[in-house]
């Protein structure tokens, strides 16, 4: 569709629009689509709109394209895809599709002869946010996203690599993980910790819904056997919604601080970048968002043991399995001597620079595009 003398276009759908105030796919749509407008490309991405949709707005190069999304409970997501979907059909030379909970739809462009590209995240139909009716669907859309796609993109080798193996004859899958940037802890303020009551240093850090794949409860319960006054300082919305979150909060004290959800990146940056270790417990995703920042600021990182955090985090992690493990990682970590512990920081950092840095993310989407349109 594309050709030599003409600006490439890029249309990215699935998310809930940029300058990025949610989750990992609002993230990666502004980092990528920011760098792709550096790098020459027409680049849109879709917004919704709670309201009738508003005009077109840029942001950094990027042109924001709003579609309403109906107040139909469940199924909004899916309709708000499908406007956009619809929306996208012809404009442009691919659709890029974040997540595959309207792939049954996304045949819809190309009847119109746009290349629509899905990118599959993890595992989504295991979490267990969703009722057993939302993962049947979501394993079916999987599936569904395996031929109404024309490529599949995965953030970690292990999720490209179950794909073709689970359907050798759908559409061609390949691995472009998820990005981060390097932080200095010597750069970012200590405000934020000041008006919580916390010292740089003398904490521990997990960020994560509460949700019982991300092994929240294990965290909490294996720290509490570790013999330490400081805090573990627990970042999610608990609320008391749901018996898991009930549980946790049911395992709170001085030394547990739950502060909330933080959609504040600078708040987030900011306990990211003074922990003295972050405990990371997901487990259905690929490349996690979350774990990549820990690691780009240097944190000292203990991780549950999986394929896809041992993919991202490598030899320069601490692992665990149950919660009795974390209290005796976190003791053997630091009996460590402090240039010990300074070497696992900066093999974590240069893992991010080495694999993970979003200038390299981008030279890959552009080497695809470059390929495939």
């Amino acid at each position: 569709m594309s050709r030599d003398n003409k600006q490439r276009s890029v249309a990215i759908l699935g998310t809930r629009g940029i300058p990025a105030a949610y989750g990992g796919f609002e993230t990666f749509a502004e980092q990528l689509a920011v760098r792709l407008t550096q790098r020459g490309f027409a680049v849109t991405v879709y917004a919704e709109s709670d309201t009738t949709a508003p005009p077109d707005v840029t942001y950094k190069g990027v042109r924001v394209r709003y579609r309403r999304r109906p107040n139909w409970g469940p199924a909004s997501v899916i309709a708000y895809d499908c406007a956009c979907l619809w929306d996208a059909r012809h404009q442009y030379d691919v659709a890029y599709m974040l997540g595959y909970g309207a792939a049954w739809a996304c045949w819809v462009p190309r009847l119109w002869g746009t290349p629509v590209w899905i990118n599959v995240d993890g595992l989504e139909w295991m979490r267990s946010k969703w009722s057993p009716l939302a993962r049947l669907y979501l394993r079916i859309m999987e599936s569904i996203a395996t031929r109404t796609a024309t490529l599949l993109v995965a953030d970690a080798l292990a999720i490209a690599q179950r794909f073709r193996q689970q359907y050798p004859r759908g559409a061609k899958c390949i691995s472009i993980a998820y990005g981060a940037e390097i932080i200095h802890a010597s750069t970012i303020g200590k405000e934020y910790l000041s008006e919580i009551g916390l010292e740089s240093g003398k904490y521990c850090l997990v960020v994560a819904r509460p949700e019982p794949e991300n092994h929240i409860l294990e965290i909490i319960e294996g720290y509490l056997q570790y013999d330490t006054q400081w805090p573990l300082v627990v970042v999610g919305d608990i609320n008391g919604s749901t018996e898991y979150q009930r549980r946790l909060i049911a395992l709170g004290n001085e030394r547990v601080k739950m502060v909330g959800a933080i959609y504040d990146h600078q708040k987030l940056t900011e306990l990211r970048a003074h922990t003295a270790l972050y405990l990371h417990g997901h487990s259905v995703g690929g490349t996690n968002p979350s774990l990549l920042e820990a690691m780009a600021c240097g944190n000292l990182v203990l991780v549950h043991d999986n394929i896809f955090n041992r993919e991202v985090a490598g030899d320069a992690a601490s692992y665990f399995s149950t919660a009795s493990d974390i209290s005796q990682a976190i003791y053997s970590m630091f009996r460590l001597s402090q240039d010990c512990l300074n070497t696992r920081r900066k093999q974590l950092q240069k893992r991010v620079q080495t694999h993970y840095s979003w200038g390299l993310i981008t030279d890959q989407y552009v080497n695809m595009f470059s390929e495939k349109l």
